[in-house]
């Protein structure tokens, strides 16, 4: 099978005076013995009007044109063109070609017709210049199918260079992983795990504001689902989850394959990028869900794991709150007890002040006194009144008169006496208005300590529902459960993935390697 050349342009050698014999002209190959020049020249010229009356194209004419140039036609016009053409059996307006030109031997010995089917070029035993081309015509076609050869072996070639190195850089190497992932590598068992943090409702009756009114979501516990998943993901969880349940000795089993296996004396760094592939942790902020899956050699072993984790988990949540209510609690406890040790002090001055005052209630003790002094005075006034109707006789008795004189003279020095005790005289005495301050100031502070006391008692109450309500829970969405069947690995999704990465690096490299190939050729 061979590709017919496509020629854009027609690159026509002008002739030498010494091919003038090889290509005939148009006069020799018209010319008889009967018939003279003066004869042929008006029949050529009716035959270009004929052929400019038949409406050809500019194209059509210049087609004819460049086919007469190729064949070695020399002509005068586009119209003489056409019709040397036509005279010579070769039609004017057809791309063919060069293959096409060429008549093999077999069929020149059988007078069979190649390409076209055009008329015998042999007319009256003269023969055409399409005959006299044909050995240049065979030339040009044995090198085209050179060429073609050539580049088909090229292309087989490349083609065959390209195979090899699909199959050394892509091939090869997907084949190994899947050869790994189908029957290498050890089989793991995962066990899945969901658990969530929440937070307790609170009491009822129980202050509300924007405190409460992100109440019940996953954004009222998001900072302690992610400070959970961080410490599940870090490496003290990994210490302490080996030294509870043996992670590293378990996954340094020589049963494992050696690019899953952990080496015996690995360290901590090793050990925890072995935990970091084994132990997968996501949080879902939408719906707050810390979701776990655990993947180990042995399905026993992944639920221990889980579950500990899990445990390791619940202790975290109730540490992160633990601080928290212990300080609200401790200061709340802290107010009442100070509250209460100074009412006790409070109850115990006032009670010293009684004892020293000898008087219990300052309000009836002045009330007393009060009311022996109004008794004397109305005594006093009737005495004074029995005094003046005995002054009011003719001759008063002395002694009667005396009598009633001392007698009022000592009400009134009783009074004033009952008068220095309530607020005090010269000698210095403490005055009962004093005792009563004392005692009054005394009671006021007891009742001002006791109403602190209560105070620290609602508060130390409120803190404890506060406290309360700050505390977290981990409740298990979705519990643990042994695995019967291995989750990895997943070979096929493995080995697919394989192929595309080590194609993606092929490709790459390709691609470099090429535009560093055309810059340097540039």
């Amino acid at each position: 099978m061979t590709t017919k050349p496509t020629i854009k342009r027609f690159h026509v050698r002008r002739r030498k005076a010494g091919d003038a014999q090889e290509a005939p002209t148009e006069a020799a190959q018209d010319a008889t013995p009967d018939a003279p020049q003066e004869e042929r020249a008006p029949s050529h010229a009716e035959q270009i009007d004929a052929i400019s009356k038949e409406g050809l194209t500019a194209r059509q004419l210049r087609l004819a044109r460049r086919v007469a140039l190729k064949n070695g036609f020399e002509a005068s016009s586009d119209y003489d063109a056409v019709r040397q053409l036509r005279a010579a059996g070769i039609d004017p307006f057809q791309r063919s070609s060069v293959v096409d030109l060429i008549v093999p031997d077999s069929a020149k010995k059988s007078g069979q017709k190649m390409g076209l089917q055009l008329p015998d070029t042999r007319e009256g035993g003269i023969l055409l210049p399409t005959q006299k081309n044909s050995a240049a015509s065979e030339r040009n076609a044995s090198e085209i199918r050179q060429i073609q050869r050539d580049i088909a072996r090229r292309r087989r070639r490349k083609l065959l260079l390209l195979f090899t190195r699909l199959a050394v850089f892509i091939f090869l190497p997907t084949a190994m992983a899947g050869y790994y992932f189908y029957a290498i590598a050890t089989p793991m068992y995962a066990t899945n795990s969901e658990i969530v943090i929440q937070q307790a409702a609170p009491q009822n009756g129980a202050p509300g504001g924007l405190a409460t009114m992100f109440q019940g979501t996953s954004m009222a516990t998001q900072q302690d689902s992610i400070a959970v998943q961080s410490y599940l993901a870090s490496r003290e969880a990994m210490q302490r989850l080996d030294a509870d349940h043996g992670f590293k000795a378990h996954f340094s089993d020589p049963g494992i394959d050696a690019l899953q296996r952990l080496p015996t004396d690995a360290s901590n760094e090793a050990a925890f990028g072995v935990y970091a592939d084994h132990v997968r942790i996501s949080y879902d902020p939408t719906e707050g869900i810390i979701r776990m899956e655990v993947i180990a050699p042995d399905a026993q072993k992944s639920y221990e794991f889980s579950q500990a984790l899990i445990g390791y988990a619940e202790e975290q949540v109730d540490q992160l709150t633990r601080r928290l209510r212990t300080d609200q609690m401790s200061g709340a406890q802290q107010s009442y007890e100070e509250a209460e040790a100074r009412r006790a002090a409070a109850l115990a001055t006032w009670l010293e002040i009684q004892e020293s005052a000898r008087q219990i209630d300052p309000t009836s003790e002045t009330g007393a006194r009060m009311g022996q002094i109004n008794t004397l005075e109305s005594e006093r006034q009737r005495l004074e009144l029995l005094l003046q109707s005995r002054l009011n006789v003719d001759r008063p008795s002395e002694v009667q008169v005396q009598a009633l004189r001392d007698q009022i003279s000592n009400i009134d020095e009783l009074i004033a006496d009952l008068r220095d005790q309530l607020v005090g005289g010269d000698d210095n005495q403490i005055s009962l208005a004093a005792r009563n301050t004392e005692l009054r100031t005394a009671e006021e502070n007891y009742n001002f300590q006791t109403i602190m006391v209560q105070q620290a008692l609602t508060q130390m109450e409120t803190a404890r529902i506060e406290a309360n309500r700050q505390v977290r829970y981990l409740s298990q969405s979705v519990r643990p459960v042994i695995p019967d069947e291995a989750t990895y690995p997943r070979a096929f999704e493995n080995t697919l993935l394989a192929f595309f990465i080590v194609s993606g690096i092929y490709l790459m490299i390709s691609l470099t390697a090429s535009i560093l190939r055309e810059q340097v050729s540039s």
